[in-house]
């Protein structure tokens, strides 16, 4: 079993920055596959970034590249999204999971792939 906990959640203006950090227990992950997702109300939960395999090799949703940067420091099993240059849509509910294998750029993509999900951090921007 792999516990997942987000923190970093916030409030900030647009143009501003957050940094997310999503602490893994229970088996180290840093092999596998981690992912973020977000859920704004009354919309699906999207994929926004991934990290794969020992490379660590990186997926992010279009609608976040170039602002949103995956990583993770893997003596503390922990993934982090350093989000910059922040929008009002990007409001939302941040969630990390995880799977304990590795997924295939596609596949990282796709909430159904993974089994372990955290309890999401808040993120808000103004206008």
């Amino acid at each position: 079993q792999v516990q997942l906990v987000e923190s970093g959640g916030g409030l900030v203006q647009a143009g501003g920055s957050l940094r997310l950090s999503c602490a893994a227990s229970g088996r180290t992950v840093s092999p596998f596959s981690m992912g973020w997702f977000r859920q704004a109300p009354g919309k699906e939960r999207d994929f926004v970034a991934g990290i794969s395999g020992m490379r660590g090799n990186t997926v992010y949703a279009d609608s976040v590249k170039g602002r949103f940067t995956i990583s993770r420091d893997n003596a503390k099993n922990t993934v982090y999204l350093q989000m910059n240059s922040l929008k009002p849509e990007d409001t939302a509910v941040y969630y990390c999971a995880a799977v304990l294998s590795v997924l295939s750029t596609i596949r990282i993509t796709a909430r159904d792939e993974y089994d372990y999900w955290g309890q999401g951090t808040q993120v808000t921007i103004s206008s």
